[in-house]
């Protein structure tokens, strides 16, 4: 399948091109930076693409201004940071979409999906501008509190105060910035999906942290880099290869 990727961020696409064309019958063609080359290249050459990978803001402005100005007739994956609750209408229409930062396995399934529905999608599905626009009308609503434990009981931590999230020995931890350590009943896949990514990030299989809670980022070996936290814990907070590209992005953008 050809693939046209939209994105404005250079690392991001490279990473994203590298995590599509794992699989050997996708080819990522093209990459656009915008909406004004996307609408272009359509144009030309939306005949010989079979999907579309897209990033929701761009530097010159919203992606859905590219179906006001271009008829979209191939299936788009979306890649945004709201969060999925809003965009459950969006995904019965049969179009998935990626929560930024996205994942390894988010690609792969989310491509997976597109193998599944291959038969039944034609090239006349798309999204029209209006039903982009109130889909991703509303503001998403982030946690502010979870329930950890505290000796016998529950009490309430507030997710500002969280410095990061670890799991070890099969156990959901949370710690705060004075290194107070909590369980709590909750997967590190339910935490995140209930954080606002544009403050937490998960840098490993076992680690979310807070962007508060990044004292320094040094580089480790196979171009992996460690994150210095607050204080120290057993294992070292290193942030998977796959990753660091877009980890780096996202420590970089406004909060």
């Amino acid at each position: 399948m050809n693939v046209l990727i939209v994105e404005d961020e250079k690392k991001t696409a490279e990473l994203l091109k590298e995590l599509i064309e794992e699989r050997s019958d996708y080819l990522v063609v093209h990459t656009c930076p915008g909406i004004e080359s996307t609408v272009t290249y359509l144009k030309k050459h939306q005949n010989k693409l079979d999907l579309i990978f897209m990033d929701i803001q761009l530097a010159d402005g919203e992606s859905f201004a590219i179906f006001e100005e271009a008829e979209v007739r191939i299936p788009v994956i979306f890649c945004t940071a709201y969060d999925q609750h809003v965009l459950k209408a969006f995904k019965s229409n049969g179009i998935d979409y990626i929560l930024k930062p996205f994942k390894e396995e988010d690609i792969h399934k989310a491509l997976e999906k597109v193998e599944a529905m291959k038969s039944s999608l034609s090239k006349g599905i798309a999204p029209d501008a209006q039903t982009i626009k109130y889909l991703f009308a509303e503001e998403p609503a982030y946690q502010k509190t979870f329930l950890v434990r505290h000796q016998e009981n529950m009490v309430p931590v507030r997710v500002s105060d969280i410095a990061f999230v670890y799991l070890a020995n099969e156990m959901v931890n949370i710690y705060n910035f004075k290194g107070r350590k909590n369980v709590i009943f909750k997967s590190l896949e339910e935490i995140e999906s209930s954080v606002d990514p544009a403050q937490f990030f998960r840098i490993n299989r076992q680690m979310i942290v807070n962007r508060d809670a990044i004292k320094e980022i040094s580089p480790y070996f196979k171009r992996k880099v460690i994150v210095k936290l607050p204080f120290d814990i057993p294992e070292k907070a290193v942030v998977s290869r796959l990753k660091v590209a877009t980890f780096l992005d996202w420590m970089e953008k406004p909060v």
